[in-house]
């Protein structure tokens, strides 16, 4: 497939904003991030702060977070690791005065550009079936699939929230 000189000049100054920001993360502390290029154009997923906070001894459930930010419209479609027998990406939500926690099957959409924070009482990755309890001091790795990117591995530091 062959683009227009025009379009990819478009495409490119759209996405040079974008661009520049994940620039001025890449030294920040447990940064990862990853690009694929097609037709030219780059597009990149930036993935900051994983952490996972400590599970007390005996719990089979457990609950990371993260920042994320796309160049480009994209969906986190899952989440895995060899810690847990599942991991899903959730949602929660307050309905009739009740907290609810729900399971987005068809993965977390990313809008070009935005950021997007994983955090306790919002949207986060749950680890069920746990093989061990998450401890203070470990690090849980963590393998991230997209619709438009490649899938990414972060190491998430077990830790108490800030």
């Amino acid at each position: 497939m062959t683009m227009k000189p025009t379009v990819i000049a478009a495409t490119l100054l759209a996405l040079a904003p974008v661009l520049a920001l994940g620039a001025c993360h890449r030294d920040a502390k447990n940064s990862t991030t990853a690009s694929i290029e097609t037709d030219g154009v780059k597009a990149t997923v930036e993935i900051t702060d994983p952490w996972c906070r400590p599970t007390p001894n005996g719990a089979q459930a457990g609950a990371c977070y993260l920042t994320i930010r796309s160049s480009h419209d994209n969906t986190m479609t899952g989440v895995a690791t060899p810690l847990a027998a599942n991991a899903m990406i959730h949602d929660m939500s307050m309905a009739n005065g009740m907290m609810t926690m729900s399971d987005m099957a068809a993965g977390l959409p990313l809008k070009g550009g935005e950021k997007v924070e994983l955090k306790p009482g919002g949207k986060h990755l749950m680890l069920t079936g746990l093989t061990s309890p998450l401890t203070e001091g470990a690090a849980v790795p963590l393998t991230l699939t997209f619709s438009d990117t490649p899938a990414m591995t972060v190491q998430a530091p077990v830790r108490q929230p800030k």
